[in-house]
């Protein structure tokens, strides 16, 4: 494991040992987590936009997408847990 030395302004230490104790753990716990939970935070954010930028490529590509009306019947009838059948994508109107 490596050391990394940060600087904290004293107000922001003292910020991060009041919560930790109210956590329940260490100082440096709380800002591992921290710094855990930020890192997956980005990595979902960059994995959220690739997914879009793949699914306009396909709508760009096909041409089809599902109307916004189908897709919410559709939905709503899974809400209230009917086995409802996936709308299917059709080309857009020009």
């Amino acid at each position: 494991m490596s050391t990394t030395t940060i600087r904290l302004p004293e107000e922001l230490k003292a910020r991060v040992a009041a919560a930790a104790r109210s956590e329940g753990t260490t100082a440096h716990g709380f800002i591992l987590e921290a710094i855990a939970e930020k890192a997956a935070q980005v990595e979902r954010q960059a994995e959220f936009d690739a997914q879009a930028e793949e699914r306009y490529a396909a709508l760009v590509r096909t041409g089809e997408s599902i109307p916004w009306a189908d897709m919410r019947r559709y939905l709503e009838a899974r809400a209230q847990g009917d086995n409802a059948r996936p709308p299917v994508a059709r080309k857009l109107a020009r």
